[in-house]
């Protein structure tokens, strides 16, 4: 099959955990003897189209600007959305999986997919719903009305996780839609060595509001309290770093608490999991967490955040982590937990990730993606195959 896979942003020129799906789906397809084409913005130097791990990566636009005032911009949105058409109704595909976020080029996708009578995917990574508000305010209902609109397009739909399936059938009346989750290469894990830096408490994300750093940070306080020999590490970037650094700072942390941005090379963070003993990221809206995941591959508890629009909140159990409630004080308690217990819950954490294998993910969503070709999957009406929710 010839296939497009839509996102802004392309791995690993940005680090994120939908990037990181992207990437890993694409490299086994192409590996399968797929044809696997990246639309996303440019972020390297050189040619806007360059075949990189057997996929073809387009380079629509000027890698733009994220985020401002720790929001994403709207105008990155539309410049995409905008500059994402030539290059895609000039290619004749056998599928297009469009990412629903950030929303334009999503109907950009649609209106190709009309013209070329091309089956579409929509891929659901989170839904917000009223979080709109809070992200926005009173602008939250122009998101709103954006993401609502986008989930009445009759495409054939899944999502990442069961919480975004759920979520989706909750907030906009409709059936949960399949869920194709992410994955970790539990083989590859194991071959790579712990790194010689150790610490006591890591998080790994982007340094964005909704993820919470501060949180951490904050409960990292009253646990150095009683053991002022515990060490943070925080790997990660994003519109947060500076009002961390100076949390830090007024926290008398800087001997306790070590920042670092993403790393290059992914192995370099696992390495860095392995060498630590307990995870926590403190989201509260999260589509799936592969992060989470990959700590629990590399053997280490989860501590996160019990919202219902944490994701991350599905794969713990009392074997492998602990959910806390947003506060710094129970957050708190959680990680001591965590650090007391992280060595007989090793064995239970490794085997909860398990059963998330790349292949037998990359071989359900092949069959998807067959489906839609060859079955009755897509008629151009979204009344596709029973189990592909409209």
């Amino acid at each position: 099959m010839k296939i497009a896979i839509i996102y802004d942003v392309i791995y690993p020129y940005v680090k994120g955990g939908a990037e990181k799906r992207i990437f890993e789906i694409s490299r086994r397809l192409a590996a399968r003897g797929h044809e696997v084409h990246l639309f996303g913005m440019k972020f390297w130097t050189g040619d806007s189209v360059l075949v990189s791990n057997g996929i073809t990566l387009h380079g629509v636009c000027r890698g733009q600007r994220l985020y401002f005032n720790s929001r994403r911009t709207i105008s990155e949105a539309l410049i995409f959305g905008l500059a994402l058409f030539p290059p895609l109704i000039k290619n004749r595909f056998d599928l297009i999986d469009c990412q629903q976020f950030p929303y334009f080029s999503c109907f950009t996708a649609r209106f190709v997919s009309l013209i070329r009578r091309t089956p579409l995917l929509i891929t659901w990574i989170e839904v917000w719903g009223e979080s709109w508000y809070d992200y926005l305010g009173v602008m939250g209902a122009f998101g709103k009305a954006m993401e609502r609109t986008l989930a009445s397009f009759r495409v054939p739909t899944i999502t990442i996780s069961p919480a975004t399936a759920d979520r989706f059938g909750t907030v906009f009346h409709k059936m949960a839609p399949p869920v194709i989750m992410l994955g970790v290469d539990i083989q590859h894990i194991e071959r790579i060595s712990p790194s010689p830096e150790s610490t006591d408490v890591i998080f790994v994300g982007r340094l964005i509001k909704e993820k919470h750093a501060d949180l951490l940070i904050k409960a990292f306080k009253l646990v150095t309290l009683d053991h002022p020999e515990v060490r943070l590490t925080i790997i990660g970037d994003g519109p947060e770093k500076d009002d961390l650094n100076i949390l830090i700072q007024n926290s008398s942390l800087e001997n306790q608490v070590t920042m670092h941005g993403f790393f290059e090379n992914n192995d370099d963070v696992i390495a860095r999991l392995k060498s630590s003993a307990v995870f926590v990221l403190p989201s509260t809206r999260e589509g799936f967490g592969l992060a989470a995941l990959e700590a629990l591959a590399c053997g280490i508890p989860v501590v996160t955040i019990d919202h219902p629009s944490n994701a991350i909140r599905n794969l713990i159990s009392d074997s492998n982590g602990y959910l806390s409630s947003f506060s710094s004080d129970d957050l708190s308690k959680k990680i001591q937990l965590a650090l007391d217990n992280h060595e007989k819950m090793r064995a239970s954490c490794i085997a909860s990730a398990v059963p998330y294998d790349w292949d037998t993910i990359v071989s359900q969503l092949e069959h998807m993606y067959f489906s839609l070709q060859f079955g009755e999957g897509f008629r151009g009406d979204g009344k596709g195959k029973p189990g592909i929710n409209q």
